[in-house]
């Protein structure tokens, strides 16, 4: 399967998936480097679909991946997106990843937060954006932090 294919493949599987949960819309997909973006646009179940913690958005995204690997598509890492749901939440984490590398910066002391994946990703980023902090994750599964430090000399 080729990413034309697997694109497609991922867009009529969430349409059917919100089928399921009676939520009939226009589910567009793309690929933006080797990852499949799904979107999902706003409706009256957002908080049914996106779920407590988006528990719900990150087990339709294993679900669509899992489907991706099992047909063979060259490209299966896959984000799903329900009204900008995780795109709020990135901007969100951005604006208090900036306020924690300034606390680095005054402080001289490193900062160490325990994230997501997704919000770590963010975060270094966003650090990316400062030529004297650096960023890395550390620990294993769910105790994998992101720590923010000034970088050495």
């Amino acid at each position: 399967m080729n990413n034309d294919q697997a694109v497609e493949f991922a867009q009529k599987y969430m349409t059917d998936i919100l089928s399921f949960f009676g939520v009939n819309v226009d589910v567009s997909a793309e690929i933006n480097d080797e990852v499949i973006e799904v979107n999902v646009p706003s409706t009256d179940s957002n908080s049914l679909l996106i779920g407590r913690g988006a528990e719900t958005l990150r087990s339709m995204q294993l679900l669509l991946t899992t489907a991706l690997r099992n047909q063979g598509a060259e490209t299966y890492r896959v984000n799903i997106d329900i009204a900008e749901y995780k795109k709020q939440r990135a901007d969100k984490i951005a604006t208090q990843a900036r306020e924690w590398i300034e606390e680095v910066r005054k402080s001289g002391d490193s900062k160490v937060v325990s994230l997501n994946a997704a919000d770590r990703r963010v975060v270094h980023k966003v650090a990316g954006e400062y030529s004297d902090i650096d960023t890395f994750s550390e620990g294993e599964g769910r105790d994998r932090k992101i720590v923010i430090a000034q970088q050495s000399s």
